[in-house]
């Protein structure tokens, strides 16, 4: 099998691993964290583009929030299923392990393709989209509104900060940015 009928199968997977989520990890969170990676190799033509799109589109296989998996257990079961080599499996286990926030805080990943990963993570959890997330996660698990705006200044606004790649860098300011003139909004609209 191609690596691309891989990742292929690897998005059919995800597709069906996270299907009914709606708690902003599913697979639409998935694939942004695809899409973003494919964004930031483009200015790192080096980087190992098979092992960065397996680890993106695996990240969350073994996410200790959704699953009670150990050893990345799923990511690796995929694996296996297609063939694909301990070594480089190994390799993008490495990779989706460098990935959590709450894990790796102030941790940069040693290589070129973990830092992808974990900047195109990051990404999906900061603008716009970053904002619906926190909000659809906190009516999930029942947070107040106070509560998921807290989680903006103890995560999501430290993450512009904590990029790996310039190309994530860049990306990251302008949603940056986005999330500070809503803060500011939401404030002017709850001050009684």
């Amino acid at each position: 099998m191609s690596e691309s009928e891989i990742i292929s199968k690897a998005v059919e997977y995800v597709r069906e691993l996270f299907a009914g989520n709606s708690d902003g990890h599913g697979a639409d969170h998935t694939m942004r964290v695809y899409y973003n990676a494919k964004k930031i190799m483009e200015s790192y033509p080096e980087a190992d583009s098979f092992v960065i799109s397996l680890a993106a589109l695996l990240h969350d296989a073994d996410d200790h929030k959704l699953f009670k998996t150990e050893n990345n257990a799923n990511a690796r079961t995929f694996l296996s299923r297609m063939d694909v080599s301990s070594d480089k499996a190994d390799f993008i286990c490495e990779v989706i392990n460098g990935v959590s926030f709450s894990q790796n805080r102030g941790k940069i990943p040693e290589t070129l393709e973990g830092q992808i990963v974990q900047d195109a993570d990051r990404l999906d959890a900061i603008g716009a989209i970053g904002i619906a997330r926190t909000f659809a996660y906190g009516g999930k698990v029942g947070r107040p509104l106070d509560k998921s705006v807290k989680h903006f200044y103890d995560k999501l606004l430290l993450l512009k900060d904590e990029m790996n790649t310039d190309a994530a860098k860049d990306i990251a300011k302008k949603r940056h940015e986005y999330m500070n003139a809503f803060l500011e909004e939401y404030r002017e609209e709850t001050e009684l």
